[in-house]
């Protein structure tokens, strides 16, 4: 039997969620011997009761999986289980990360650098402008975007993405045979040739309201960082950031004014210290260190076109953590009002970075 049955049916079976799922695997071997197990066998799978046993002895949920996976074929779509090298990494460690996605699109879904961006459904025309101006500065950091393919700030985050030919996956709360809401046919479609559409759902499931924090999950999990554009004090954006928060993701947030309903949110996140305040990309770039990554690259080619007094510095500096400008100027014999001038040079080329107390350090 095709090993992809095995892996459908498996999400089939009521009350397995993704940490029995993966428990039924690591204790009989395999998936597949998850349904050539005995009833003892099952019984001994921590999160495994009589009713699940029951459920998996009687083997219902092959006809299910066979219609499935010839609907995905067809389709092509991308069944990813979590032992799979496709499937996103930055899941892998969470305990309930899904057993499967099923996945159409054409981009790295373990990306180098994976932004998620949500907020409300109900943006205001600054909170637009501001979704929209964040996705166009993040182009110059070569990442990915997720989101959730919903109203407002989701689907805005999506167009600019497509617009900038910005890598955009749309994270669903439902199953590949439907788009939701169905006015974002046209932008899905594009998304695909540049992005994706990601769900843990199989094609035939509805956008039930519970699937959608299930939805937020992988928004949070698969990213290296969270940003809030807008958003009020409740709602899908306010959980996804909590869960983010739990998986010890960056979060980032857009503040507000104090009286500002659509952007409470933002400020309960900042106040509570479970957000850091951005005003740009640039910050993004800044706390996440992609601008000290970049300048590497400049680095290395840099250092070969450095004079003898340049490098004198920077063999300094490579020694140390940080020196100040007086300890320079003993150590290279280059008097002050020179050094000064060749330390603003290499700050300018992003090799030396100045910190407080005229101390300088190298941009590692």
């Amino acid at each position: 039997m095709n090993d992809s049955l095995y892996k459908i049916a498996l999400t089939k079976i009521p009350k397995v969620g993704p940490v029995t799922a993966k428990n039924l695997v690591s204790y009989c071997g395999g998936i597949q011997y998850v349904f050539e197990a005995r009833k003892k066998e099952l019984l001994a799978v921590p999160g495994v009761g009589e009713g699940i046993a029951r459920h998996i002895l009687e083997k219902n949920y092959f006809k299910e999986a066979e219609a499935e996976l010839t609907f995905i074929e067809n389709q092509g779509i991308q069944l990813l289980s979590f032992l799979d090298d496709a499937y996103p990494n930055r899941l892998k460690p969470l305990d309930d990360a899904p057993l499967l996605l099923y996945y159409k699109g054409t981009a790295d879904l373990n990306h180098p650098r994976i932004v998620s961006i949500i907020g409300t459904r109900k943006p205001s025309v600054l909170g637009i402008a501001t979704c929209e101006q964040l996705v166009e500065d993040l182009a110059d950091y070569g990442v990915m975007i997720v989101s959730g393919l919903a109203y407002g700030i989701d689907v805005t985050a999506h167009k600019k993405s497509v617009e900038r030919a910005i890598p955009t996956i749309g994270v669903l709360g439902h199953g590949l045979k439907q788009i939701y809401p169905a006015q974002h046919r046209s932008i899905a479609q594009q998304m695909i040739e540049n992005g994706g559409l990601l769900t843990e759902f199989t094609s035939n499931t509805g956008p039930e309201r519970e699937h959608f924090p299930m939805r937020n999950r992988i928004v949070a999990g698969m990213c290296d960082a969270v940003i809030v554009v807008e958003t009020a004090r409740k709602g899908g954006s306010m959980i996804t950031a909590m869960i983010a928060n739990e998986y010890n993701k960056d979060v980032f947030a857009f503040p507000g004014r104090i009286n500002d309903l659509s952007r409470q949110g933002c400020n309960h996140l900042i106040k509570t210290h479970k957000a850091a305040l951005i005003e740009s990309a640039k910050d993004i770039g800044y706390i996440m260190r992609w601008e000290e990554q970049q300048n590497k690259g400049v680095q290395r080619q840099l250092f070969v076109e450095l004079n003898d007094q340049e490098q004198l510095i920077v063999d300094l500096l490579k020694d140390s953590n940080e020196i100040g400008i007086d300890n320079l100027s003993y150590e290279t014999k280059i008097p002050n009002s020179r050094l000064a001038s060749i330390l603003l040079n290499l700050e300018f080329q992003g090799i030396v970075k100045t910190m407080p107390g005229k101390r300088y350090l190298l941009v590692r």
